[in-house]
C-alpha cells in the first residue's frame, strides 16, 4: 500500500499541539532513501522538521514500533549520545492514520560508500575515529539510570538472536545451503557463557546511519533506531566490522578489496582494539561474535527475497538481487569460524 496525500489541514492542527512552538505547515515531502518506516521532511514557518511514521497497511505486531525509536533517541539525548531531538508522539488515531514521531532535521552529510571517496586521507581516519567514539559513547550508557531497563529481555542476548534467527531462516528457505545449515550448527555448538554484558544496541550501526557536520569528523546523529534494543554490545561492534570483510565491488559496499591503509582507514584489529579502550568492553570471542553478526544478515535477507519470490517485496528486483547474497555470507562465515579468514 503506497501513501497517501496527507490532510495537511488536520496535520498542521496536530503538529501544533504536538510540537512546541510550531507553526504555519507549509509543506511535507518524503525522503527517497529507503528507510522501512516510511520518513518525511516537514517544513513551516517555525522550522524545518523530520516526521517518522508507521508505514499504511497492516504490520507485525513487533514491526515498525515508532514509539521505540522516540523513547530511546529522548533517553540518549541525555546520556552524551548524539540523536535529533525529539518534539512528540502520536497515537495510532493520528492526522495521518498512525503513529509517527517528528524530530529536529539535522543538517549534515551521510556517506554511502565506506571507501569516503569524496574526502581525503586524514578526514577519512578521522571520521572512522568519530564512529567509533560515538559507538563507545552508546555502549557506555548504563540502561538502567537511562529509564530503558526494560528497553529488551533479559537472559543471554546471543541465544535469543541465535533462535530467532533459526526460525526465521528455516521458516523463510528457498533452498538446500550446507553453508547455513552448518553454521546454525557451530553457533550453538560455540555458543559463549553469557558475561552479564548488557547495553542499549542500535542493530544497524553503519556509516549511512550517521549524519556528519558540513565540514570534520563529528557525528551530528545516528539514526535509523528501528533494530534497537538491549542487548551485547559486542554485536554492535561486530556487525560493523563485517563491512571490512564483505566485498567493495557488490551491493554490500564493503571495504574488501581495498588498500585500506592506503585510504587511511584503520584495520579492524585497530579499529576493535580502539573500542575497546575508549568502552573499557574486552573484546572476547570475536570468531563467534563475526560469524554470528554474519549469519544474522544472511537470515535477514533470505526473508526479503523469500517474500520477493512470494510477490510481497517493496522492490522485487532488488529483493532477487539481495537474494543470491544469501549463500556468499554464508561461505563467509564458515570461512571465519573455521579460521581461515
Amino acid at each position: 500500500m503506497e501513501d497517501q496525500p496527507f490532510d495537511m489541514d488536520a496535520l498542521a492542527d496536530e503538529l501544533h499541539e504536538l510540537v512546541p512552538g510550531f507553526s504555519g505547515l507549509h509543506a511535507v515531502e518524503k525522503f527517497n532513501t529507503g528507510q522501512s518506516n516510511p520518513t518525511y521532511r516537514v517544513e513551516a514557518d517555525s522550522g524545518k522538521y523530520v516526521l517518522r511514521a508507521k508505514p499504511p497497511g497492516t504490520l507485525l505486531k513487533s514491526a515498525h514500533q515508532v514509539d521505540r525509536e522516540y523513547r530511546v533517541m529522548k533517553a540518549l539525548a541525555k546520556n552524551n549520545v548524539p540523536v535529533p531531538k525529539v518534539y512528540g508522539l502520536s497515537g495510532e488515531d493520528s492526522a495521518i492514520g498512525r503513529m509517527y514521531f517528528v524530530m529536529e532535521l539535522i543538517e549534515g552529510r551521510i556517506f554511502w560508500d565506506p571507501a569516503l571517496p569524496e574526502v581525503n586521507k586524514q578526514e577519512r581516519a578521522a571520521i572512522y575515529d568519530g564512529m567509533n567514539d560515538v559507538l563507545a559513547r552508546l555502549h557506555s550508557v548504563d540502561p538502567e539510570a537511562a529509564g530503558l531497563a526494560d528497553f529488551g529481555r533479559s537472559g543471554n542476548y546471543f541465544a535469543r538472536q541465535i533462535r530467532r534467527w533459526s526460525e526465521q531462516y528455516i521458516a523463510s528457505k528457498t533452498e538446500e545451503l550446507p553453508d547455513m545449515e552448518r553454521l546454525m550448527e557451530w553457533l550453538w555448538d560455540n555458543l559463549p557463557d553469557d558475561d552479564g554484558l548488557v547495553s542499549v544496541v542500535h542493530g544497524d550501526y553503519r556509516l549511512d546511519n550517521m549524519i556528519f557536520a558540513p565540514h570534520g569528523e563529528e557525528v551530528r546523529a545516528l539514526i535509523d533506531w528501528e533494530l534497537s534494543t538491549l542487548g551485547h554490545p559486542l554485536a554492535d561492534l561486530s556487525y560493523q566490522c563485517m563491512q571490512w570483510r564483505l566485498p567493495h565491488k557488490s551491493g554490500f559496499r564493503g571495504l574488501g578489496g581495498l588498500d585500506r591503509e592506503e585510504l587511511g582507514i584503520p584495520s579492524e584489529a585497530d579499529y576493535v582494539a580502539r573500542y575497546s579502550e575508549r568502552s573499557g568492553i574486552a573484546v572476547n570471542n570475536w570468531t563467534f561474535c563475526l560469524s554470528f553478526s554474519f549469519f544474522r544478515l544472511a537470515a535477514i535477507l533470505q526473508g526479503v527475497y523469500k517474500r520477493a519470490i512470494d510477490g510481497n517485496a517493496s522492490n522485487p528486483e532488488r529483493a532477487h538481487e539481495i537474494g543470491k547474497a544469501v549463500p556468499q555470507l554464508a561461505s563467509m562465515a564458515n570461512s571465519i569460524m573455521s579460521g581461515k579468514a
